[in-house]
């Protein structure tokens, strides 16, 4: 009789090839790039002229384009909370200088200088209240999220897998849109974000890939859990001063109205998960692998038909994190 393999076996077969993962995906930190390079040094003779053109610029952006800066921002920046449910998974030691404890470790560090440029650009802009800004990051470290994985790693790979092209997604046209109005300090920060997130969702598709190929039936399984559940972003709990719960819905309208991040966006990404791990051609599946294979391979379709229903937001939500 043939066990499946339990989670914590996979995880310790594949061990060595997150080691790898880490080499080819991870940049040697002396190779990165760092907040400071992009942003005024307050010690240059320069750094109040310089801090002057960044205002000028931002006053050139609209206000929903703020508010997803913003929003992003302090997605970015819980990334105390990130690391804590990647450790926390099956099969993970955190007692261990092993592969996956060296990735996590890894991706967190590159990752934290995210919210260290993106946050100072807003402290130096001149458009933010500050002291709402941080009071809302400071409510989502707290109350933490759920995205609907639990410790299960396969599940954790998927939702990151999703979630890092779609970071990248609004990144970049963040990016593209601060270039249009002449932003060109922002569109730079931008624009690295964005391809640091493409090189995490790269690792983290090619977790999925390794997976699939030990334990089929399984990956399936948590594949089609969690577009069941829906892909939530991390930053769901989001809620400004006052403990009003409606934030993450204000920021999401204000995404879709920009063409930012919206619902064809994430069937887009479906399709190119689909794409990337072959799900319509692979075989040997167990019936209820095939079952999760076939429902995943009508999704995208289900979730155009939806997309294409929806009525675009209208009203823009006044956020305490904007000054103007």
């Amino acid at each position: 009789m043939n066990l499946k393999p339990s989670r914590e076996e996979v995880m310790l077969e594949i061990e060595p090839f997150a080691a790898q993962i880490t080499k080819d995906f991870l940049k040697p930190i002396e190779e990165n790039w760092q907040p400071s390079e992009l942003l005024p040094e307050s010690q240059s003779e320069s750094f109040f002229d310089e801090v002057k053109i960044i205002q000028q610029q931002a006053e050139n952006l609209s206000y929903d384009l703020i508010s997803v800066l913003v929003g992003n921002t302090i997605t970015e920046e819980a990334l105390p909370t990130y690391e804590m449910w990647l450790s926390g998974m099956n099969g993970i030691n955190v007692e261990v200088n092993n592969g996956w404890m060296k990735w996590i470790r890894g991706w967190t560090a590159e990752e934290n200088r995210h919210g260290d440029a993106l946050n100072r650009y807003l402290y130096l802009c001149g458009r933010i209240n500050m002291k709402e800004f941080e009071t809302s990051l400071q409510y989502l470290i707290a109350d933490g999220t759920d995205i609907q994985t639990g410790t299960d790693p396969y599940k954790n790979f998927i939702y990151t897998s999703f979630q890092e092209l779609a970071t990248n997604i609004s990144h970049r046209r963040t990016a593209s849109i601060a270039k249009q109005s002449d932003n060109l300090i922002l569109s730079k920060i931008c624009g690295l974000v964005a391809a640091d997130e493409t090189r995490h969702a790269k690792a983290y598709k090619n977790f999925v890939t390794k997976i699939f190929e030990v334990d089929a039936d399984e990956m399936m399984l948590a594949f089609e859990y969690m577009m069941r559940q829906k892909i939530v972003m991390p930053a769901v709990l989001l809620r400004e001063s006052g403990g009003k719960n409606d934030t993450f819905a204000n920021f999401s309208d204000a995404a879709q109205r920009l063409g930012m991040y919206t619902a064809n966006d994430y069937v887009d990404i479906l399709r190119t998960l689909l794409d990337e791990w072959q799900i319509e051609t692979m075989r040997g599946l167990k019936e209820n692998g095939e079952k999760a294979r076939d429902y995943l391979m009508a999704l995208p379709d289900r979730l155009q038909r939806i997309a294409e229903r929806a009525k675009m937001p209208e009203v823009e939500h006044k956020f305490n994190w904007i000054l103007s």
